[in-house]
């Protein structure tokens, strides 16, 4: 071994090879051991390499075990995979079939830190307010939970590749909803499989006596994608987490997945909600209880429809919500592509009396879920949002939506579910552009000339009069209405937008990976991913088929989240 720069290196002195030797294969399996004494293993990756099969073993036990695209020669990246908790001990790093005199080696190092790259956060195709993982690739998020005092963002992880894999719980907080903060994975595979999706709660009541008085516990649920049962894992102090030696509910029928767990106040019970595949494709969701959050009865069913007519699709999310000018209140129930059903609860049965209604109509928006404790009572909800970050350079991949805030309207459809941007964003606001009253029509010169904006947040209202469509250029995104049919066309992307007394109120959110629209006062969410040129810095607002009025115009610079 030798130290270089204050990092421990493996060299090749000390690797065995632990496969078959003879006739000196092209590829062998390596065996190497070293005393963990640093935070971290670095490990080097380069993109679109042969993945290779890495092993952790601790104390006999196989502790880590993942694939990744291992750099032979210099690394397009570094990931960093933590191994504190083993401190002192002797670890045994395997690795399958890499090429005899590989000095692949050379590069695998520990760390007190996970990296000091002065670009992270800056990379071109960084969303500069939406959320996404230091490194590597995420997708899902999950156990999303308000305890002591920050709100925990749970997302399925790939920390070792910028592709699907290897799926693990990463783990961020934040105390605004904005700026995150990541602090290392949660739940890592082990036998039950990959930690796949899921939620979290708070047991206030210890009713898990998993937790203490004054200190109760947070409670995650996920599914082992090999055993296909529901596990368990838990917290009290909302950074490491310890898993229930046993699934709290074993696999049900084919594939099922993605435990959604709430309190019941009225039946003072905890409800499961769990997506289940039934025979010939019938996708469902399955309702169970539990006094203890560790023995589950199921006690009915929702049938969500079959194949790509299936509305209640995978990552269900089940809540209450007020009528917004009442006193009513109803329960929904919605699927991964965000369509849901409006109906009643008794802590059994959920009786839908609306079904497969639209959710967001934007583009790769999936997965949504909710913040479980909301400490002003809100419903909170942030969705994966399928950015186009798999480019040359970059070391992660994939994004989350903003934060929204969803209520229940009765609007002239009919009950509705809305969503908006969470107030909070507003403290991004850095330069204010404000313009007033005009009209718009053949000619008129543009009104956001001035404006030269990378990071926006766009507030329009206008009534189309005459004109026949409406035109918002954001950075060379073309935002069209058309009044006659009471469209929004987005990147070949179109989605209703009723007016509402002969009116339009759009908020707009550009970042570098697309746009976030809100129409109609929350009844259109329509998320659109696109990169956008970077050197495209501009705003246009125009009118054609006639003269449109337009009532009020603001634009702000938004400052990044990342400090």
């Amino acid at each position: 071994m030798k130290i270089v720069s204050g990092i421990f290196f493996l060299t090749l002195l000390s690797i065995t090879a632990w496969g078959q030797q003879s006739n000196a294969p092209a590829e062998v399996n390596y065996s190497n051991y070293f005393t963990a004494e640093k935070n971290f293993l670095v490990l080097p990756v380069k993109n679109g390499a042969p993945k290779r099969n890495i092993e952790l073993w601790v104390d006999g036990v196989n502790t880590r075990f993942f694939d990744i695209e291992l750099a032979e020669d210099t690394p397009d990246w570094l990931a960093y995979l933590d191994i504190s908790q083993w401190k002192g001990k002797q670890v045994e790093l395997r690795v399958d079939k890499i090429k005899q005199g590989s000095r692949v080696f050379n590069a695998v190092a520990q760390s007190d830190t996970d990296g000091d790259d002065s670009n992270l956060y800056k990379e071109k195709f960084r969303g500069q307010f939406h959320f996404s993982p230091k490194r590597g690739w995420t997708n899902d998020p999950n156990g999303m939970v308000y305890y002591n005092g920050e709100y925990h963002l749970f997302f399925q992880h790939n920390p070792y590749g910028r592709g699907w894999g290897n799926m693990t719980w990463g783990h961020a907080v934040s105390k605004d909803l904005l700026h995150w903060e990541e602090v290392g994975d949660a739940l890592h595979p082990d036998q039950s499989g990959p930690m796949f999706s899921g939620g979290a709660v708070i047991d206030e009541k210890n009713t898990s006596g998993l937790g203490s008085p004054g200190k109760p516990a947070m409670v995650a649920f996920y599914t082992g994608a090999r055993s296909w049962a529901q596990c368990l894992a838990w917290s009290t102090d909302g950074r490491t987490f310890q898993k229930l030696d046993k699934p709290v509910l074993p696999r049900i029928n084919k594939d099922n997945r993605d435990p959604k767990v709430i309190w019941h106040e009225p039946s003072k019970q905890w409800v499961m909600v769990l997506y289940v595949e039934r025979d010939k494709g019938q996708h469902s969701i399955q309702f169970l209880t539990s006094p203890n959050l560790k023995n589950w009865t199921k006690v009915s069913s929702v049938n969500g429809g079959i194949g790509g007519d299936g509305y209640l699709f995978e990552c269900p999310e089940f809540f209450e919500l007020k009528i917004e000018g009442s006193n009513e209140k109803k329960w929904i129930l919605t699927g991964a592509n965000s369509e849901y059903a409006i109906g009643t609860f008794d802590g059994k049965v959920f009786k839908p009396e609306i079904e497969k209604l639209k959710g967001q109509q934007g583009r790769d928006f999936y997965a949504a879920q909710t913040f479980s404790n909301e400490p002003k009572g809100r419903r909170i909800e942030i969705g994966w949002w399928r950015t186009n970050t798999d480019r040359e350079g970059m070391n992660f991949n994939q994004s989350m939506s903003i934060p929204l805030e969803l209520k229940l309207e009765s609007r002239a459809q009919g009950l509705r579910l809305t969503r908006m941007p969470v107030k909070e964003l507003e403290g991004l606001r850095d330069k204010t552009y404000s313009f007033g009253k005009m009209k718009l029509g053949k000619g008129s010169a543009n009104p956001l000339a001035s404006v030269d904006i990378e990071l926006a947040e766009i507030r329009l209202e206008f009534a189309p009069g005459t004109a026949k469509d409406v035109a918002l250029n954001v950075r060379g995104v073309p935002v069209v209405y058309n009044a006659e049919k009471q469209q929004l066309t987005i990147d070949g992307v179109t989605a209703p937008a009723p007016l509402i007394k002969g009116k339009q109120r759009w908020i707009i959110y550009a970042d570098r990976t697309g746009l976030e629209v809100f129409a109609g006062d929350g009844l259109l969410f329509m998320p659109v991913n696109i990169n956008i040129k970077p050197e495209n810095r501009t705003l246009s607002l125009s009118a054609s088929g006639g003269t449109a009025a337009i009532s009020d115009i603001k634009v702000y610079a938004l400052k990044s989240i990342w400090h």
